[in-house]
């Protein structure tokens, strides 16, 4: 089974940038499309980006042309870079697998945005 760990988090104020790590703990990582995935409080988890094996890239709307997601397969490491941050952005950001059965999910990193 492969482990997720989020990271890069944080308390920010709004039109601020954060760039959030997920790291993978096996190189099957390299294999499949990831995602980035969040949850705001007393919602449910909602799809934010995703990113294929051969690096072909999908957004949710909500966050087109403000986040860009990339991977490191060397280091089987997922990156999302959120510029321009909404206070609608707080939330816990996690990744998994974009389709087919998901690994178990991490702890996430919670991203907070307020003046």
């Amino acid at each position: 089974q492969v482990q997720l760990v989020e990271s890069g988090g944080g308390l920010v104020q709004p039109g601020a940038s954060l760039r959030l790590s997920c790291a993978a703990s096996a190189s099957a990582f390299m294999l499949y499309a990831m995602a980035w995935y969040r949850q705001a409080p007393g919602k449910q988890r909602e799809f934010v980006a995703a990113i294929t094996s051969g690096r072909s890239t999908n957004y949710a709307d909500s966050v087109k042309g403000r986040f860009t997601i990339s991977r490191h397969n060397a280091k089987n490491t997922l990156y999302l870079q959120m510029n321009s941050l909404k206070p609608e952005d707080t939330a816990i950001y996690y990744c998994n697998r974009q389709t087919g059965p998901l690994w178990s999910w991490g702890q996430g990193t919670q991203v907070t945005v307020s003046s």
